[in-house]
Parts: structure tokens; sequence; C-alpha cells
């Protein structure tokens, strides 16, 4: 008598590397799901990332630089959210940040610290991706659903296929475009939903004073957001006599300068940073990055079109196998993301076929160095 067979795990397709996608994608996997995971960056993490520069002293040696020039750090709430930091905390992979806050900053958070991932911002989707296969630098450009399961799509050419369900976590405006075919009215809502660019400065400087007396500002008025002595943040180098800062402008702004030259936007962002400083800085490297799609305002999440399975938090639609998870359904932030990419993740797990809702996900998962 032949064994039983084992019966077929279910093969999943991630798009996007960042909270989002590197959480579903945790969940799945250790439920037994086959996963992969396509992202077009060249590294993991999103919006949480860090930039590696160099540059050239007076006496012309070459130096290196770190700026955390996408998300600065997160604050954390829900009971499973404060739990799955506080252990990836004692996992080493996240530190708690109190900063000193600049005299006269208003307070967009409403506690004091922040938690940032260590060594740096790509650290934690690092460690929940390891052990799966990440596809980098792959523009997932097209979906085609057929009898097979689900193939991608990037320039012409076919990156993977015979999946039976697809997770898309990017940005719901880039995911309307991939959705669309087969969601019509997803892709019509993505594309509704308002998100906000910012423009970030990143630079090193001469440390303008030999204490600095804080860590973190966030200016009352004018072009800036968020101003960060990203060299005061845990695990990151400080080096005397020099400063590296991270500048956030204002979302507003960032909107009226969206196409403008990065040159113009550089300029721009200094000349700010002087003016409240209230004196120049004598710069060693500076440059700027645009995020086109930053954030999402924290009073709008999309809500869930018909034909979608959705806990508040995501969408799913079952019979063809198809998920969108990210902030801007979840409410906002590394905490929005994370909360969105758990529901979708148990979605998936219960509906694998013979899984009588034993793949739930119950609890969040450990964060795996």
């Amino acid at each position: 008598m032949n064994p039983a067979r084992e019966p077929a795990r279910t093969r999943v397709a991630v798009i996007g590397a960042g909270m989002a996608g590197a959480s579903c994608a945790r969940w799945m996997a250790d439920a037994g799901l086959e996963v992969q995971v396509f992202d077009e960056s060249r590294g993991v993490g999103g919006r949480m990332s860090t930039r590696r520069a160099s540059w050239t002293d007076a006496g012309g040696a070459e130096r290196q630089a770190r700026f955390d020039h996408g998300n600065p750090g997160f604050t954390a709430h829900a009971p499973e959210f404060v739990r799955f930091v506080e252990q990836a905390g004692r996992d080493g992979l996240l530190s708690r940040w109190v900063p000193r806050v600049a005299p006269d900053s208003y307070a967009p958070l409403d506690e004091p610290g922040l938690w940032v991932p260590v060594p740096d911002m790509p650290a934690l989707c690092r460690a929940m991706l390891a052990g799966l296969p990440v596809h980098t630098g792959c523009t997932v450009q097209a979906l085609h659903r057929t009898p097979a399961g689900w193939t991608l799509e990037s320039s012409g050419s076919t990156v993977g296929e015979g999946f039976d369900a697809v997770v898309v976590a990017i940005p719901l405006q880039q995911a309307a475009a991939l959705v669309r075919p087969h969601q019509a009215e997803w892709a019509q809502r993505a594309e509704a939903l308002p998100m906000w660019p910012s423009w970030v400065l990143m630079g090193v400087s001469d440390d303008p004073v030999p204490t600095p007396a804080w860590d973190l500002a966030w200016p009352t008025s004018g072009p800036l957001a968020w101003v960060v002595r990203n060299d005061a943040k845990p695990g990151r180098e400080r080096v005397p006599g020099l400063a590296r800062w991270v500048v956030h402008a204002t979302a507003p702004w960032s909107q009226t300068q969206l196409e403008s030259p990065t040159a113009e936007v550089q300029a721009a962002l200094q000349a700010a940073l002087a003016a409240w400083l209230g004196h120049p800085l004598a710069w060693h490297h500076a440059a700027v990055h645009r995020w086109r799609y930053a954030s999402v305002p924290r009073a709008t999440r999309a809500g869930a079109p018909p034909a979608a399975v959705a806990s508040g938090r995501c969408w799913w639609d079952a019979p063809s196998g198809l998920g969108v998870c990210g902030d801007a359904l979840g409410g906002a932030g590394v905490e929005g993301a994370w909360g969105s990419a758990r529901a979708l993740a148990t979605l998936i797990t219960d509906h694998r076929p013979g899984s009588q809702a034993q793949g739930r996900v119950s609890s969040p998962p450990l964060a795996h160095p």
C-alpha cells in the first residue's frame, strides 16, 4: 500500500519587502506556506531605509556615513504589536530611543520614545525575511491569472509562476496598476486614497556645537517637519566634530516641490535648516531623496470594497487568491503596516485547502536574526 501523499504546500508570492510584506511573508512561512518575496529595490525594508554614502574629507581621505532617510522610528500601541516590538528588542533587533527634543518643538507624537531598528532601519525586515527566497531589484509590472496559478511579469519576462496566491504589499497607488485587471474597484479605491510625499535631506557637516543639547526637533513653522541628529540614534556611529543630519520636509512643501530638480530642493532644505538653526553649516556631504508615497494621513484609511474579505485592515479575494496589505489599510505608520499584514496573513492561512482554520495566526511571530 502506497503511503498517503502529503498535500502540496500553498505557494504565495509577496510583492514588496517593507514592513507589511516582510511581516506577512514571515507569518505565512511560519504557518507552513511556501513564500517568495519580490521587491524593486536593491535591499529590503521599504520606507524603513538606511542609505550609505561616501565623502572625502579635507585631508583627501574617503569617509563613510549612513543615513536613516526613511521612517525615523515608530511607536507601538496595540497590545499585540507592543509584544512583538518588545520581543524584537530582547532579540537585539530594536532599541528604545527617547531623544532629547529641541526647545520650542511641537509634539506630534503621543509618547516621548520611539522604537528604532539596529544597527540600521532595514534590520527588522531582514530578520523577518531570513531564510526566505527574496528577489530584490525585481520590479513586478503585471500579474496574470491562469489555470495553473498566478504568474508575475517584469519587463516582459516571467519572474515567477504557479502561485496559488499573490500579496501586494506596496503603496496603494503603485498597487493599483497590478490589481486593476483583476479587481478594478480596488484599483479605483487605491488611486483615490490620498498619500503624502516627502523630500528628505541627508548630510554631514561640522558639528555646530561641541556637545549637542538636543537630538530631534519638530519645527513649528516653515518647510521642515523633522530635524534628526542621525548620529544620536541607538547603534549609530557618532564622530567627534561632525554632525550627521536627516531632515524631512513637511508634506505640503514636499507636494509643491514634488517635481523640482534635486539641486534646487537640496539648496532650499539646507537654507531652511540654517535659518532654523540660526547659523549656516559647513557641509562635507549632502544629498536629497524623494519619497513619492511617504505616508498616509492618520485620519484616512481605505475601506473594504465589495468582493473583498477585509477584516478592516486588508483586502482579500479568496476565489482568485489576490490580497493587498499596507499601512494605508492598517491605520498608517509601521504599526499600521504590521497590523494590515497580520490580518491578511490570517485570511490566507485560513483559506488554504484543508486548513480548517488551523493556520490562523494567533500570536505575533518572533523576529529571527
